[in-house]
C-alpha cells in the first residue's frame, strides 16, 4: 500500500508561481497513475492533472491547461506540478493521488490512495 506525503503549497499573489511535490512511499512508484485533484471550500474535488506511469503521457483540466505542468522522477518516487498565472479561482486543497490503472482518470473514486492535503491560496 502506498503512502503520499505532500510538499508545498501556502500563500501566493495573483500570478505567481508553484510547485507542489507528493512524496511515496510503501510501493513500487512506477506502477502507479499519478494525478492531483483540487477542492474549494463548498466545490465537490475536481481533477486537475495527471501523469501516466511511466510519465509519457499527461492530461490537464482546462481550467488548468497551459498553465501548470505535471511531472515525476520515478527515481525519487515523487510526482510535482508546477503552477503558474495563479489566480483566486485556484485557491484550494490541492491532492495527489495514486491508482494502478493504466490510464489517467479523472474521477476521485478510481483512486485507492491520497495524500493528506495541502492549502493553496491566491491573493487578489
Amino acid at each position: 500500500q502506498v503512502q503520499l506525503v505532500h510538499s508545498g503549497g501556502g500563500l501566493v499573489q495573483a500570478g505567481g508561481s508553484l510547485i507542489l511535490s507528493c512524496a511515496a512511499s510503501g510501493g513500487t512508484f512506477s506502477a502507479y497513475c499519478m494525478v492531483w485533484f483540487r477542492q474549494a471550500p463548498g466545490k465537490e474535488r475536481e481533477f486537475v492533472a495527471g501523469i501516466n506511469r511511466s510519465g509519457a503521457n499527461t492530461y490537464y483540466a482546462d481550467s488548468v491547461k497551459g498553465r501548470c505542468t505535471i511531472s515525476r522522477d520515478n527515481a525519487k518516487n515523487t510526482v510535482y506540478m508546477q503552477m503558474n498565472s495563479l489566480n483566486p479561482e485556484d485557491t484550494a486543497i490541492y491532492y495527489c493521488a495514486a491508482s494502478l490503472t493504466v490510464a489517467i482518470q479523472t474521477r476521485p473514486g478510481a483512486y485507492a490512495y491520497w495524500g493528506q492535503g495541502t492549502q493553496v491560496t491566491v491573493s487578489s
